[in-house]
């Protein structure tokens, strides 16, 4: 998307909303917002990451400790605009019902990115999530375990089978207690938009520059003559995550 300062067109910026918005191409795509329940921050960090590679190592943005709405846009991409062709736009964690005057890049652990740049979220396992970083270090098990303990088995709670289950959010998100969560600790997940690739981390404020929203801009509408990209500085307790190296199992889950 165009920007010429820090601060992005609020009305290119369609997170939240419903109605049409552009597609790259210029045609238009109609807009529905969709609840996703509550992502526990007891921490205040939450981190962003697509949560098959790197939930182990999110990018971190603070926010106020508490219990925050998660919804996802979706967007119908279709020619005929019938709905037979859905792909998710934004995911984005409601830090307040207040209107939003203004969006700019979110700032990672240690500060804002340098201006016109943005921190990214990486996603090579086509998903996008949230969830608290701390609550992760001890809500999950070993991630060794992880893979088959945990993201896909026979038991019908795992992580595939709860995105693909059409209830009690829409196919392709999920709200997931963590397996070793003893007070709620949660992930909340939905695919992201068009599949792999760098993702802006966007945050939005009301007009007494409150904080209102974090959001993962999908690339799927408004207006661009750039493309994300990850060439900025990763937050400085990034780490490779060994399941990013697992590519056999990531074509089974874009086989959507």
């Amino acid at each position: 998307m165009s920007h010429e300062d820090d601060c992005m067109d609020i009305a290119d910026f369609y997170a939240l909303k419903t109605g049409s918005a552009p597609l790259g191409s210029g045609a238009p795509a109609k807009l529905t917002v969709h609840d996703l329940g509550i992502l526990r921050a007891t921490s205040g960090k939450v981190g962003a990451c697509d949560p098959f590679v790197n939930l182990k190592y999110p990018l971190v943005v603070r926010v106020p400790p508490g219990d925050f709405p998660v919804r996802v846009t979706v967007a119908d991409v279709s020619e005929e605009q019938d709905g037979s062709h859905l792909r998710e736009a934004y995911l984005s964690l409601v830090l307040s019902e207040a209107d939003s005057v203004t969006v700019e890049a979110a700032p990672g652990p240690d500060g804002p990115p340098p201006p016109g740049h943005y921190f990214t979220v990486g996603v090579d396992a086509g998903t996008v999530a949230f969830v608290d970083a701390e609550a992760v270090k001890h809500c999950m098990p070993d991630p060794e375990t992880w893979y088959e303990g945990v993201f896909e088995s026979d038991d019908p709670n795992s992580w595939f089978s709860l995105m693909d289950a059409d209830g009690p959010h829409p196919a392709g998100t999920a709200n997931i207690v963590m397996p070793l969560a003893s007070n709620g600790e949660n992930v909340v997940l939905s695919h992201s938009g068009w599949g792999d690739g760098f993702y802006w981390l966007l945050q939005t404020k009301d007009a007494a520059g409150n904080l209102t929203g974090i959001h993962v801009d999908l690339a799927v509408v408004g207006k661009f003559d750039e493309e994300p990209d990850d060439g900025n500085e990763p937050p400085s307790n990034a780490e490779p995550a060994a399941e990013a190296s697992k590519k056999s199992w990531v074509a089974k889950l874009l086989g959507r």
